[in-house]
């Protein structure tokens, strides 16, 4: 990620908290009178503030908190790639004794040092959704299997090819992002191919957003005509691609396939422009995170390793050997 930003990370308003100026992390917590300074804090930083994903992440992590007695403050990045705000916010929040913190690192290598300086002053520090490189950056992991994620799709993908020769575009998210980097692996494992086999046709970048897809998609399109699946690393990015497709006439011949599960996407699949996605669960990582960092002040036992928060194929065109979930299941569990 390349953009830089150096201002402040925005801030997150937590529910029932009024802001304390301008540059204030913003904090909540069950029975703390306005943020006691004996309360148990956990911070909580997300990429972005609007990414239905990350609201609905931290929606699980103000619930965890008042179930468990904790004050949780919150913060994000201005954009999706914003490492400077988010360094901002770890110092902010190191600064302001919180007992641990809960990420999703917008560049998984640039946040190690600021996270190695929170946890030499004993912050119990665990990384939601995105790993960070190296992996052991972090005490924690709660997150989807980004591998196991992809493969869905791409065994889906194979499946539904029936045999036919395949032509594949891959819309990726960014170079060097370790979700994008596994979620591409996992989709080509699953598809049986290897990396920098003939049949995969084009490679764009989206950075996972909708517009971006479009022209990816279109991109691929030029380059070439006869493509006919395309692996997306998020739903905005699936809906972009289906817009060029459309554009051309072709949104009934190529083969749409994803990852997340939002609400929006999930019901993509349901009208069609989707033909399947991988469903993950942020409010389950956050609640997680949050028991975790609550355990850890009682005790003083840190949690580690990874934990998976689990991943559901959801399609309403099921595929013989692929094990799936309706849309009506999806829509249940969806978030956004």
């Amino acid at each position: 990620m390349s953009r830089r930003n150096r201002a402040v990370p925005t801030l997150v308003r937590v529910t029932a908290c009024a802001a304390v100026g301008a540059l204030a992390l913003t904090a909540c917590g069950s029975g703390a009178q306005g943020g006691s300074s004996g309360s148990v804090k956990v911070g909580l930083i997300t990429k972005t503030d609007t990414n239905p994903f990350f609201v609905k992440m931290k929606e699980g992590a103000e619930q965890a908190a008042k179930d468990s007695g904790v004050e949780l403050v919150s913060a994000a990045g201005k954009f999706d790639g914003d490492n400077a705000g988010q360094v901002t916010a770890i110092e902010n929040m190191v600064n302001s004794g919180v007992k641990g913190i809960l990420i999703t690192p917008n560049d998984s290598k640039a946040i190690v040092p600021a996270l190695e300086k929170a946890r030499a002053k004993g912050v119990l520090v665990i990384a939601l959704d995105s790993p960070t490189e190296p992996q052991d950056a972090t005490d924690a992991l709660f997150a989807t299997d980004n591998v196991k994620a992809g493969e869905l799709i791409g065994r889906y993908a194979r499946a539904a090819m029936a045999g036919k020769q395949a032509k594949i575009a891959t819309l990726d998210l960014a170079p060097g992002v370790a979700v994008g980097v596994q979620r591409h692996e996992g989709f080509l494992k699953g598809f049986g191919v290897p990396e920098g086999d003939p049949s995969v046709v084009c490679m764009q970048d989206t950075g996972g957003d909708q517009a971006k897809g479009q022209t990816a998609m279109e991109n691929c399109l030029q380059k070439a005509p006869d493509i006919n699946v395309v692996y997306t690393i998020n739903e905005p990015a699936a809906l972009g691609a289906y817009t060029a497709l459309k554009a051309k006439g072709l949104e009934k011949k190529v083969l749409v396939v994803s990852v997340d599960g939002g609400c929006t996407g999930t019901k993509a699949v349901q009208e069609g422009k989707i033909a399947a996605t991988s469903q993950q669960y942020p409010l389950k990582m956050a609640s997680l995170g949050v028991k975790a960092v609550a355990d850890f002040a009682k005790d003083g036992k840190k949690a580690s390793g990874y934990t998976d928060t689990g991943v559901t194929l959801i399609t309403d065109r099921t595929q013989s050997g692929v094990d799936a979930k309706d849309t009506a299941y999806g829509l249940e569990n969806c978030w956004g």
